[in-house]
């Protein structure tokens, strides 16, 4: 057995060696809110995921990966900078109207693919901001900087998030079917007179109801976050949000077969509202939630469909994971709580969105080459900050010049040949975590330790805590105090990460 193993590495190196006359595409297929105890390969049994338990099964899976932050704008803009996003001040949770959160002269992950020769994509849920200046996008017309200013030759996304308007979709920053005649106004301040919310008109709420938050512009039989005039015939509908998106991803890729590619695809379904096609209600017995889940499923399902008739899926490098953790009442009723019974989002972790536990950055990770990877599962500690510097590496990209980049080249764990990874991987979640493979620290905090709206155990402490996750995967046990020589080591790796950004110029 060590004989084929020894072997099939070798293949693997070989396979890596020859990435400069054959570069593989790259596609990244970035789910949202969807925790690590959500796909049937990771355990779950109310929901059944084949797509992407094929992708797992052929490929590596990951048991120990992170995304940068429990919550989902700093996770993206560290995807896609290297740079962990707890360094930069305005990176929290993007408002709907948030000018562009990356600057258009950062390196970013597409600009490294454009050096390499790839042609890039966006498409799906963005969350990072439009335009120069907050509140100050013209929705009417070209809105600048956006996507292709930070490395994308094409996009089509969601203007911002399922639950917060503009509810548009945005191709080549151009808002799509807008009427010239019913411009788009946007407000996260007040209201435009006449305009119905839902707060005030709950009988206009004809297809989800707001449980907490969430009671503004009505769109779609929907309430939001914020206010919305005009654009009626750019308006989406929550129903058809996955087949729009999955759609324009796989003509990308239909349309760029011939040519290495990037494709970034940011599905939005297990974010709220969660409102999946009719042609999925009733798949599980978990409601929305679930359903939404088989949702994404079949989006991934479409991507690999669309790989395979176009002949590329073999050269084709597929990464999935999450940008945090799972949140079940985020701030509509859907049953989601009372429905969910035996299943755990979170696996065996505690917390989730928004948090600093273990559940709230521990998500979801496969990694598949079609058949030139070792199928396996794989405990190695990795983060989502080194997609940068790791995929820099595999397409030949010399990123020595780029300043002070927190990414690092973990390719060989993320190709299954190193199966320790990273020594620590940094969190946030409101207080900054280190995660080691035997402890997690999570730093003094003064913030709220309970969240009652979405039922989530923060993890926000006054005291230092430490567990040994050898034997306390659930964190229950702060044994800070009898273990000083490892808090002072773990603070020490934090004095030493928050000295790297003294004097950054990114």
């Amino acid at each position: 057995m060590r004989i084929i193993f020894t072997f099939l590495l070798g293949l693997a190196t070989i396979v890596l060696s020859a990435q400069n006359t054959t570069k593989p595409n790259i596609v990244l297929i970035y789910a949202d809110d969807i925790g690590i105890g959500d796909f049937s390969c990771y355990g779950a049994t109310a929901v059944k995921t084949p797509n992407t338990d094929r992708l797992a099964k052929e490929g590596i899976q990951f048991m120990n990966a992170h995304s940068v932050a429990s919550t989902c704008t700093p996770s993206r803009y560290s995807l896609f900078t290297g740079e962990y996003a707890w360094r930069r001040k305005g990176t929290g949770i993007a408002a709907g109207d948030a000018g562009m959160i990356i600057k258009p002269h950062r390196y970013t992950l597409a600009k490294m693919f454009k050096q390499a020769g790839y042609v890039t994509a966006a498409v799906g849920k963005w969350h990072l901001g439009l335009g120069e200046e907050t509140g100050k996008q013209d929705w009417n017309g070209l809105i600048t900087p956006g996507p292709k200013e930070i490395g994308f030759d094409y996009s089509y996304i969601m203007a911002a998030t399922g639950d917060r308007v503009p509810c548009v979709y945005v191709e080549n920053q151009r808002v799509v079917n807008l009427d010239p005649k019913d411009p788009i106004q946007v407000s996260y301040v007040k209201n435009f007179p006449g305009e119905p919310t839902g707060k005030d008109n709950p009988e206009l709420l004809t297809k989800l109801k707001p449980s907490h938050g969430h009671d503004m512009s009505i769109v779609n039989g929907i309430s939001r976050i914020g206010y919305m005039k005009g654009g009626k015939s750019a308006l989406w509908e929550d129903e058809s949000i996955a087949d729009s998106i999955t759609t324009h991803a796989v003509q990308f890729i239909e349309q760029n077969k011939s040519k290495p590619f990037f494709l970034y695809f940011g599905t939005n379904d297990i974010h709220v509202p969660r409102y999946p096609h009719p042609r999925f209600v009733g798949k599980t017995d978990m409601g929305p939630r679930g359903d939404a889940i088989v949702q994404f499923d079949y989006s991934v399902g479409e991507v690999i469909k669309a790989l395979e008739r176009c002949d590329i899926r073999e050269n084709t490098i597929i990464i999935l994971t999450s940008d945090n953790g799972p949140v079940v009442d985020d701030g509509y009723q859907d049953e989601a709580v009372q429905r969910l019974k035996n299943h755990k989002p979170w696996g065996p972790y505690r917390g989730g969105k928004y948090s600093n536990f273990e559940a709230g950055t521990r998500v979801p990770f496969i990694v598949n080459w079609g058949n030139k990877l070792i199928p396996q599962k794989s405990e190695a500690l990795v983060s989502q900050i080194d997609m940068l510097a790791s995929m820099a590496r595999l397409t030949g990209v010399d990123i020595s010049s780029v300043k002070e980049l927190d990414s690092e080249d973990q390719l060989d764990a993320w190709l299954g040949r190193d199966r320790k990874g990273r020594e620590y991987v940094i969190g946030f979640g409101g207080s900054l975590t280190v995660l080691t493979h035997d402890w997690k620290y999570i730093e003094p905090n003064k913030g709220r330790v309970y969240n009652p709206l979405t039922n989530t155990e923060l993890g926000n402490n006054s005291v230092e805590q430490l567990y040994d996750m050898r034997k306390d995967r659930g964190e229950y046990d702060n044994v800070a105090e009898e273990n000083k020589i490892i808090v002072g080591m773990m603070k020490e790796i934090l004095r030493k990460e928050k000295a790297k950004g003294v004097g950054m110029d990114l």
